[in-house]
């Protein structure tokens, strides 16, 4: 038989002799989607009797649009009146619950349909994909503005639900106009995934379509017509085959009684099928339909073989039954399907076939994520509200992982959410009872929300927790013990800091809540006892008033390492308010803890009080071990620290000019010249050069931003605040897993969206510092129409906008032309979306270092040159 695949008739004709079993479903059991409509919930088509609902219940993306008037016509079904299109967003995605609690056990049958009818009123035919979950099912394209697209696929049900996704590819917008669903039986056409590619009524009138209610699965069966063909039909109703056939729907009688024999004195029927290329399928199935629709005489034969690209398809003649169907199924593996249908020498009848079906085998199986988990992140979602583009499976594709999270893909089995960052997206009321059902938890980020009530005790079931943000809230009462315990022992990092009523089960401030009880149950028996009650706090208010304090937590239960202890200076508590002049001159705030100048003897100094929060000792220890060990005139010295009871406190060289932002906030009247502004950024480039390749194993500084950038008295930077690094666990590790952080504006979003945390992501960081200081522009903008990133603002300038309308205008042109060039494509090529098409830390010191020796050319003063965005760099990837 060559290289075709043929299924023998003589065994489907063992089964000739049995009944007819044909199981009927009803329309109520269909999911049949009118996209775009809003007029009203839901209609019942004429013609099919198909219940169509709106799509409002199935997404929560798009915008509802018409059709043009013009192609509104009478013949046209309703379903194509409107659409949904999806001018934002790459990813938008339909989620499909089958309602049948059917499982693996059962196959969906997905159709999608398309009709532009210039909705938009640009007349401009786009161009998208569509895949079902994770898997690419195909391209939509249109011939002209009245095409009818029909895309339709037979998959096996891996769950009760099913998500159908539009993707934009920068060709037009994508839109859609009907959904459908159906199921069917587990064994329907035997293979796993397959994507129609006909499906063809032979002797059915040109504008005539067969489907629900004669076909029970609604499959639409379209006429095929040539010239070398002619019908024949009876009004008889024909059976379904003698076979119940349950591995393959057979064609409703209103397709199977009619037929095409040849037009002409022909003996043969010859069918052409070419396969397109861009269908990208290895294999297509091709199911030929027979029923003898004629009565024949006594002498009448009608018997044919065949052919498939040349090869016998049947073992003997076929020679259908009367008003009963039969079929014959052929697996091609090349570009096209040829068909002979030729009359055997004793036949005097010309052959004849009533229907056929092509399918491409598709890989659509999915390997999506875990059921509970999508139920658990829906509700979050569902409970907040949240308004970010969770669109589609969770965790797949991996290229369109909902923003946030990041998934487990050891294995085949179905992903997991381990990580989940929700930090500073608003989220009010209590913590989701959810969270606590995503039981493969690593890293959970609910900080700088508005979050109230207690920490639940659930949080603590999820074993395979490591770190725990829950800072900068309104949470209150006491961490559950089991929390405490965990935090104590180090198998969970838990912060909480910046939430005033939340404190650990033998805190002094829970103490203090129930003391507080105590006193005001006291107060309410007798008067007498209020101002002993008041005289107690006073006295302990100035006790505590001396050094800022920090709660009791699990991190105090370390000390810093002998390193520390041994290389630096240990001052005492007292001796911090003596250096400070009792903390009378601030220099700064940050996040966890304020600076005050001081002096050390005679040597100016940069004391930082650790604030009352156990991430601020975190801080406290990650700074402090790491100024141990890394030694760099670009980078701050640690001089002493202060471990104290509740007062801690690190010791710093002292910087007069202060930090980067503040000279490029456009309120300082001291304008940085050009020049001081390149040897800053090469020093600051030097010191996290320094970090990444000099220190064994690399550190990663996770917060570079000009805050962060000391200036000397001869303006010489330094890199300072090295709370939030990260040092690698071994020398040749490549990236680390960690929760999200770091400031607003500087944060690489690759590291956001993965939690995969490298040295790329301080070049993001600092990439953004060097546009700050190339533009005087802040990091993110506000405008009238919202807050505007730098990146974006370059982005959308023009490609042949001067160079002096990017320049801090404050320089009044006083810059050189080719140094700032230069320096611009270096910042941009930092700036890239992905890690791997940003240069290193040490390739970007050798740019900057040409760009500072390039401004001693007399050349480098800018005279109305002109500068494209677009230009290329030696960095550009």
């Amino acid at each position: 038989m060559g290289q075709h695949f043929l299924f023998a008739v003589a065994v489907f004709q063992l089964f000739l002799i049995l009944p007819v079993l044909v199981q009927a479903q009803s329309p109520s059991g269909f999911i049949s989607i009118d996209c775009g409509l809003v007029d009203e919930p839901s209609y019942r088509d004429e013609i099919t009797a198909i219940d169509y609902t709106s799509d409002t219940q199935f997404i929560g993306t798009g915008v509802s649009r018409k059709i043009s008037s013009e192609y509104k016509l009478n013949s046209l079904p309703r379903q194509f009146w409107n659409v949904r299109s999806f001018p934002e967003g790459n990813r938008n995605c339909y989620t499909l619950h089958s309602g049948q609690g059917t499982g693996s056990s059962s196959k969906h049958l997905i159709r999608a349909r398309f009709m532009y009818g210039n909705y938009d009123g640009k007349d401009t035919l786009p161009k998208f994909d569509i895949y079902l979950g994770s898997k690419w099912w195909d391209s939509v394209e249109f011939e002209n503005a009245s095409n009818v697209i029909t895309k339709e696929v037979v998959s096996i049900a891996s769950s009760d639900y099913v998500h159908v996704c539009l993707f934009n590819i920068n060709q037009g917008t994508p839109f859609i106009s009907v959904l459908e669903h159906r199921v069917l039986n587990s064994d329907a056409y035997l293979v796993n995934s397959l994507q129609l590619f006909a499906r063809f009524d032979f002797g059915l009138q040109d504008t005539k379509i067969v489907r629900y209610p004669d076909d029970v699965y609604d499959r639409i069966w379209i006429p095929y017509n040539s010239s070398n063909l002619k019908h024949i039909k009876t009004s008889l109703w024909v059976d379904q085959g003698a076979s119940s056939y349950s591995f393959l729907p057979l064609p409703p009688s209103n397709v199977t009684r009619t037929a095409a024999v040849p037009a002409n004195a022909s003996n043969n029927i010859e069918l052409h099928f070419q396969f397109l290329p861009r269908n990208n399928a290895s294999t297509y199935y091709a199911y030929l339909f027979f029923a003898e629709i004629e009565k024949l005489e006594g002498n009448q034969v009608r018997e044919f073989n065949v052919f498939v690209n040349g090869d016998l398809l049947n073992s003997n003649p076929v020679k259908p039954s009367y008003l009963e169907s039969i079929y014959y199924a052929a697996l091609v593996t090349e570009p096209e399907l040829k068909l002979w249908i030729n009359g055997t020498n004793r036949s005097t009848l010309p052959p004849l076939v009533n229907a056929i079906e092509i399918y491409m085998t598709k890989d659509l199986l999915q390997t999506q994520t875990d059921q509970k988990d999508v139920d658990a992140i829906m509700n979050i979602k569902s409970t907040y509200g949240i308004k970010r583009n969770w669109q589609g499976d969770p965790c797949t594709p991996v290229e369109y992982l909902w923003d946030g999270l990041n998934c487990s893909y050891a294995g085949s089995g179905p992903r997991r959410i381990i990580s989940l960052n929700l930090s500073s997206i608003g989220l009010t009321g209590n913590i989701a009872p959810n969270m606590s059902n995503l039981r493969s938890l690593e890293s959970l980020d609910l900080s700088n929300n508005s979050l109230t009530g207690d920490v639940p005790g659930s949080l603590s079931q999820l074993h395979s927790l490591k770190d725990l943000n829950l800072e900068e809230n309104q949470l209150t009462g006491t961490v559950p013990m089991d929390l405490y315990e965990s935090s104590k022992n180090g198998k969970i990092n838990f912060r909480f800091g910046g939430n005033p009523d939340l404190c650990y089960p033998d805190s002094d401030s829970c103490q203090n809540k129930s003391n507080t009880i105590v006193i005001s149950i006291v107060a309410s028996v007798g008067g007498a006892f209020l101002l002993l009650a008041a005289t107690v706090i006073f006295f302990i208010f100035k006790r505590r008033q001396l050094v800022p304090t920090r709660v009791s937590s699990p991190s105090s239960y370390y000390k810093l390492n002998k390193e520390v202890q041994s290389k630096k200076q240990q001052i005492t508590s007292d001796e911090i308010l003596s250096i400070t002049n009792n903390f009378g001159r601030v220099l700064g705030k940050g996040g966890f803890g304020t600076v005050y100048h001081g002096y050390l003897g005679n040597t100016e100094v940069a004391v930082k009080v650790v604030s009352p929060s156990a991430q601020g000792y975190l801080q406290f220890q990650t700074e402090a071990n790491l100024l141990t060990r890394v030694h760099h005139k670009c980078l701050t010295s640690l001089i002493g620290y202060c471990d104290e009871g509740p007062n801690v406190a690190l010791i710093y060289e002292y910087m007069p000019n202060g930090n980067l932002a503040k000279h490029l906030s456009d309120k300082n009247e001291h304008v940085l010249s050009w020049k001081q502004r390149l040897q800053i950024a090469v020093d600051a480039a030097q010191g996290l050069e320094y970090m990444h390749k000099g220190c064994k194993p690399p550190i990663v500084h996770r917060d570079v931003k000009p805050s962060n950038i000391l200036l000397d008295e001869k303006f010489r930077g330094k890199i300072s605040d090295f709370g939030l690094s990260k040092i690698y666990a071994n020398e040749g590790d490549t990236h680390v897993y960690t929760a999200i952080a770091g400031t607003t504006g500087y944060l690489d979003p690759q590291y956001n969206i993965s939690n995969k945390l490298n040295e790329k992501s301080d070049v993001f960081s600092f990439g953004v510092v060097l546009l700050e200081m190339i533009t005087g522009q802040p990091a993110i903008a506000k405008t009238d129409e919202g807050k505007t990133h730098i990146i974006d603002w370059l982005k959308s300038m023009q490609s042949e906008s001067e160079i002096s309308d990017i320049v801090d205008s404050r320089l009044e042109g006083k810059f050189g032309t080719d140094s700032a060039r230069k320096l611009l494509d270096t910042a941009m090529a930092c700036v890239a979306s992905r890690s791997i098409d940003r240069p290193t830390m040490g390739e970007v010191v050798k740019e900057l270092t040409h760009c500072l020796a390039m401004e001693t050319s007399p050349s480098s003063l800018i005279h109305d040159s002109f500068y494209g965005i677009s230009g290329e760099s030696s960095l550009a990837r």
